[in-house]
């Protein structure tokens, strides 16, 4: 299990890059209590606010991918408040995952989202880039 500095530094960073991805905002909504990550008004995550051994980022994936990802490790669960077909929760104090691998799974949950964008609305994004 990580420790707490290691811990805030994985979320800042995983709230840095929900940041960095083209047309995707990143904040906090009071009234669920978690980091919101948004792509043109469509969540592609979200995030814990307290570091704490029960933080969790809940993300996108594709069903087959999801429950491959489940079987292989035990800190990836179906996502919390979210259909649990297509959302897994990653607790983030695991060290079975590296900081990269969950960003990379952060990305692959944009991108989801991303495609599932009319035309026009994905020209719009990629007119930032």
């Amino acid at each position: 299990m990580l420790d707490n500095q290691s811990l805030i530094k994985r979320m800042t960073e995983l709230l840095k890059a929900g940041r960095a991805f083209s047309g995707a905002k990143v904040y906090y909504r009071e009234d669920w209590g978690v980091y919101y990550f948004d792509l043109a008004g469509k969540q592609f995550g979200l995030m814990s606010k307290a570091a704490n051994e029960k933080a969790v980022l809940t993300i996108k994936g594709l069903p087959e991918e999801n429950i491959s990802l489940r079987q292989t490790y035990s800190d990836i669960v179906p996502g919390y408040y979210a259909n649990k077909q297509h959302w897994n929760s990653i607790l983030l104090c695991s060290e079975q995952l590296s900081d990269i691998e969950i960003t990379e799974l952060l990305q692959a949950s944009y991108q989801l989202v991303f495609q599932k964008l009319t035309k026009k609305v994905q020209l719009e994004i990629n007119a930032y880039l």
